[in-house]
């Protein structure tokens, strides 16, 4: 088997340890023909913008065509591109540029549930009960089956069951009704959905996030989530990528505590990374009480995993900052303290972005940045986070925070020279965070703007293999104040590192003492200043 010319050389089967990813919206990035709506034309044009930040992977958000009632999640297509953002053709441009400049590619496998828009759908209830097109989906004649099914996003939805007039027969969601799941008992499903992996893959994808994968299968006198025979089906779909095109990466979207994420890793034979949502709220909670504890708590109940696998860690994500690996009055807590403006709330989560959290406090902004950059695993950053952009909770959904990428203080934000009203969201323009006032121009000219704060705090991380790969050893010093840790690297072949990571995670100046009896003899240098 010849792999396609889009694919770069696999120099690093575990590439993806050393990684920064980020994170963006098509739709809202850069709009290359002035439409309104970004595309993979504007993506194209700001792909150098990328490269200069430091990151060396991207992560696109659901491009296929869609109805968008769930912003792309609700696929009507597996293989094709959504017209508003361009064609398959600007999509195979914009991986080969991508390739050349050591950028690689991550997109969505959006495999628990389609649009009800998609052609399945539409044939499944069409067709009669029992017959290969219905079983394409979880049907029922009563709404009541698999009872003990938690609703998740309850906000809008009061069951997982909806009632269809033309089958005469309920079809079951976890998510949105107009998203039916798919039925993974039928396995004419598995093989379409290796087919259309397999699709992505020659188009030079290097790697694939599974939304939404512990709610794939569904069985009566169960929670329907985490089941053994979900891992079947993600262990073959490891074996066929690695037999396909050895060296692309999966990354689990399993929102669970740490013991459960870790079995998405399997024996290393299931998905290669997952993200590590129950840290997430840790942190603001963190530096909220101005106490390590619930970092080290949450640091402390995460197993260990395989050699080959790592984990994703983010600070917030395109959806919201999640609380449901939290306790009931943790998350009161965290609703308190970051969303008092009840709007600003969603389901179990809070639907803002990292500066407006961070109260546009600049140190604060920088400590979770640190943080994000020192933990073990992988980090993820969310565009616009790096110029400290804001939200708009006014906004319906979690649209807030998918505002247009704020450039300049040109009309738009620089996003786009459509006409405003023709936008497909409109930019932020409030005296804090509107574009005149936060864009990527003026502080890409600031030497001491965010922007560039964030360049070189990843040109540090790149030079330092133990951030990717090291391990993580807390010290414990009496003032709870202060997080510290070490990360460590390769000291068994007497070229190691050994990195010093120290926050404090209060409001003023803390005194502090570290057992540093380990390294008597050693000489500190601040990684930032040499």
């Amino acid at each position: 088997m010849t792999l396609p010319a889009t694919l770069t050389p696999i120099e690093d089967p575990l590439w993806y340890k050393d990684a920064v990813i980020y994170q963006i919206h098509i739709k809202s990035f850069f709009d290359g023909n002035n439409d309104g709506v970004g595309d993979f034309a504007g993506l194209l044009q700001k792909l150098d913008y990328i490269v200069d930040l430091g990151v060396t992977a991207i992560w696109m958000l659901p491009f296929y065509p869609s109805p968008r009632r769930d912003d792309g999640y609700d696929i009507s297509d597996y293989r094709g591109v959504h017209p508003d953002y361009g064609t398959l053709a600007d999509l195979r441009e914009f991986v080969v540029a991508a390739h050349a400049r050591g950028l690689r590619i991550i997109t969505e496998l959006v495999i628990n549930h389609t649009s009800d828009q998609h052609s399945w759908f539409q044939r499944a209830r069409r067709a009669p009960a029992g017959s290969p097109e219905r079983d394409f989906y979880v049907w029922s004649d009563t709404d009541t089956k698999y009872a003990g099914t938690r609703i998740i996003f309850c906000d809008t939805e009061k069951s997982n069951w909806t009632w269809d007039d033309e089958a005469k027969a309920y079809y079951w969601h976890r998510f949105y009704a107009h998203q039916p799941d798919l039925n993974f008992d039928n396995p004419a499903v598995m093989e379409e959905v290796l087919s259309a992996m397999r699709f992505w893959l020659d188009l030079g994808i290097d790697g694939l996030r599974l939304d939404a994968v512990p709610y794939l299968i569904e069985r009566d006198g169960t929670s329907n989530e985490n089941l053994p025979e979900t891992h079947d089906i993600i262990r073959r779909i490891r074996a066929e990528i690695d037999a396909y095109a050895p060296g692309r990466m999966l990354l689990a979207e399993a929102n669970m505590w740490p013991e459960d994420a870790q079995v998405y890793f399997g024996q290393g034979d299931e998905c290669h990374m997952s993200f590590h949502f129950p840290l997430m709220p840790r942190m603001y909670m963190a530096i909220a009480r101005e106490d390590r504890f619930p970092i080290t708590d949450i640091m402390r109940q995460t197993p260990a995993i395989p050699e080959n696998c790592q984990w994703a860690v983010f600070l917030r994500n395109h959806d919201e900052l999640t609380l449901e690996m939290v306790t009931s009055s943790e998350r009161d807590y965290l609703w308190e303290t970051y969303a008092a403006d009840k709007r600003a709330r969603i389901n179990l989560g809070i639907r803002r972005r990292l500066s407006p959290l961070m109260q546009h406090d600049r140190r604060r902004i920088e400590l979770m940045n640190g943080l994000l950059l020192s933990m073990p695993g992988t980090p993820v950053i969310y565009y616009g986070d790096e110029i400290g952009m804001g939200d708009n909770i006014y906004l319906g959904d979690r649209d807030g925070v998918r505002t247009p990428m704020q450039w300049s203080i040109d009309r738009n934000g620089g996003f786009s020279r459509a006409d405003p009203a023709g936008l497909v969201m409109p930019p932020i323009m409030d005296p804090l965070y509107g574009y005149q006032a936060v864009n990527v121009e003026a502080q890409a000219a600031g030497q001491h703007s965010l922007l560039n704060w964030v360049r070189r705090m990843l040109e540090v991380r790149r030079r330092h293999r133990a951030f990717g790969r090291g391990t993580q050893r807390f010290l414990y010093p009496g003032n709870r104040k202060v997080l510290a840790y070490l990360r460590e690297y390769g000291a068994d072949n007497g070229h190691g590192e050994t990195l010093l990571c120290v926050y404090n995670l209060s409001r003023s100046a803390q005194a502090v003492e570290l057992d540093l009896h380990d390294f008597n003899r050693a000489v500190p240098v601040d990684v930032i200043g040499g």
